[in-house]
C-alpha cells in the first residue's frame, strides 16, 4: 500500500472515531502516523528536486500576502491599497503570477503580494496550490479575502493554509524537546497537561523520539505536540477580509458580520473601509515607530525607523549597522521612560512606539 493510500485509510479511520478520554490515545497516534507519512512524502519529493514556482522578492518593512479564491477581488483590493498595477478582469484565474504592491502607511513601507487564487485541494497541488503556498512561507502576515456571496470559501482556504503548515494568529507552543542517549521520555510541565502520559510518549515514539527530556510551559493538545515535534510550522498573524459588501442587503451584511465578528468588511470596488484595513494591517504586524536623534540636534520626526513590538536597543543597533552593537556605550531615550533623556546602558532595553532614541557610541 502506498503512503498516499495509507493516509486516506487513516483519515477515514479518524473521521469515524468519536473522540473521548477512552479513545484519546488511539486518536493521537493516528494523527501522528498521518503527519509522519505526509512528512515522508514531502521529503521524497524534495529529494527529486524543486519544480519551478513563485518567488517573493521581499523589500520594505514587512511583507503581506493576499490569498483567496479566484475572482474575490484580490487584484482590485491590491490596486486600491498600493501602487500596484495588477490586471483586473471579470473572469477567473486572471492572476497567473505574483503581483507586488507597496502600501505606505504611518511611514511604514508594507509590501503586499497578490498571488494566484487558492482553491480546495491547493495543499495537495490543485491549481498550482503547492507552489503558491510554498512561496508565501516567507510572508510576515497573511490576509484571507472572501467574497461575501461565498462565505463557505473561508473554511476551505483556512484548511488549505493549515494543511500547508500555517498557524494563523497562534503562538508557537513553548515546548522544548532535548533528545538524550537513554532514560526514556522525561516530562516536566509548569502547566496542566491536556494529553495523557501514554499518548504523549506514543506520539513522540511515532517520530522516533524514544529518549528525551521534555519541558512544557504552555498547555498543548495532540495536534500542537505533533506540530512541535515536526518543527516546520509557520506562525503568522492573519486578517480575514470580506469583500463586495455593497452587493448584498443590509440584513445579509449583518448576518455575515455576526458570523465573522473578527473580519473586516470592505468594498474594494468602492473603497469602503480601506483605512480601517490599513490600520489593522499596521497593528497586526505589531509595528512601532522609532525616531532617531543626534546629540545636540533635534530629533528626526519626519522619517521614523520602523521596528516591531518587543524590539530592543540591540535590534535597533543591528538595523542601523551591525558594528553599532560592539560600539554601543549608552542611549538617551525620550518617550516611554521615566523622564525625558533618560540614560539607558543596557542593550536589552525594550523600545516603545514613538520613542526618540539618541545613540552614543565608542
Amino acid at each position: 500500500m502506498s503512503r498516499e493510500d495509507k493516509i486516506k485509510e487513516l483519515e477515514e479511520e479518524l473521521s469515524t472515531t468519536k473522540y473521548n478520554k477512552r479513545t484519546q490515545h488511539h486518536v493521537g497516534l493516528v494523527k501522528a502516523k498521518i503527519a509522519k507519512l505526509k512528512e515522508e512524502i514531502e521529503t521524497k519529493k524534495r529529494g527529486k528536486g524543486k519544480s519551478e514556482g513563485f518567488v517573493l522578492k521581499k523589500t520594505g518593512d514587512a511583507t503581506v500576502v493576499l490569498v483567496g479564491y479566484p475572482s474575490v477581488g484580490k487584484s482590485t483590493l491590491l490596486n486600491k491599497l498600493t501602487n500596484a498595477e495588477s490586471k483586473v478582469a471579470e473572469y477567473e484565474f486572471t492572476t497567473l503570477t505574483v503581483i507586488p504592491g507597496m502600501l505606505e502607511y504611518k511611514s511604514a513601507q508594507i509590501q503586499i503580494f497578490d498571488v494566484p487564487g487558492i482553491v480546495g485541494g491547493a495543499a495537495e497541488g490543485t491549481g498550482r496550490g503547492k507552489e503558491v503556498l510554498a512561496a508565501i512561507r516567507s510572508a510576515d502576515m497573511i490576509m484571507i479575502l472572501i467574497d461575501i456571496n461565498r462565505l463557505d470559501h473561508y473554511k476551505i482556504v483556512q484548511k488549505e493554509l493549515y494543511d500547508s503548515g500555517f498557524r494563523l494568529n497562534k503562538k508557537m507552543p513553548d515546548v522544548k524537546i532535548k533528545k538524550t542517549p537513554k532514560g526514556g521520555i522525561s516530562v516536566n510541565s509548569t502547566v496542566p497537561l491536556d494529553i495523557d502520559r501514554k499518548t504523549f510518549e506514543g506520539i513522540l515514539n511515532e517520530f522516533k523520539v524514544t529518549n528525551a527530556d521534555v519541558l512544557i510551559r504552555t498547555r498543548i493538545n495532540d495536534d500542537e505536540l505533533i506540530d512541535v515535534v515536526e518543527g516546520n510550522k509557520k506562525y503568522l498573524p492573519g486578517i480575514v477580509i470580506v469583500n463586495k459588501m455593497e452587493t448584498v442587503s443590509e440584513e445579509k451584511l449583518q448576518e455575515a458580520k455576526a458570523r465573522y465578528p473578527e473580519a473586516i468588511f470592505v468594498s474594494a470596488e468602492l473603497g469602503i473601509n480601506l483605512e480601517e484595513l490599513k490600520e489593522k494591517i499596521f497593528s497586526g504586524l505589531k509595528m512601532i515607530r522609532i525616531y532617531l536623534k543626534q546629540p545636540g540636534k533635534e530629533a528626526d520626526v519626519k522619517e521614523p525607523l520602523i521596528m516591531r513590538q518587543g524590539d530592543r536597543l540591540n535590534e535597533l543597533c543591528i538595523k542601523l549597522h551591525r558594528e553599532f552593537v560592539k560600539k554601543f556605550r549608552f542611549a538617551r531615550i525620550w518617550g516611554s521612560v521615566k523622564y525625558d533623556g533618560q540614560k539607558i546602558t543596557k542593550l536589552a532595553h525594550e523600545l516603545q512606539d514613538r520613542d526618540i532614541v539618541e545613540l552614543h557610541l565608542r
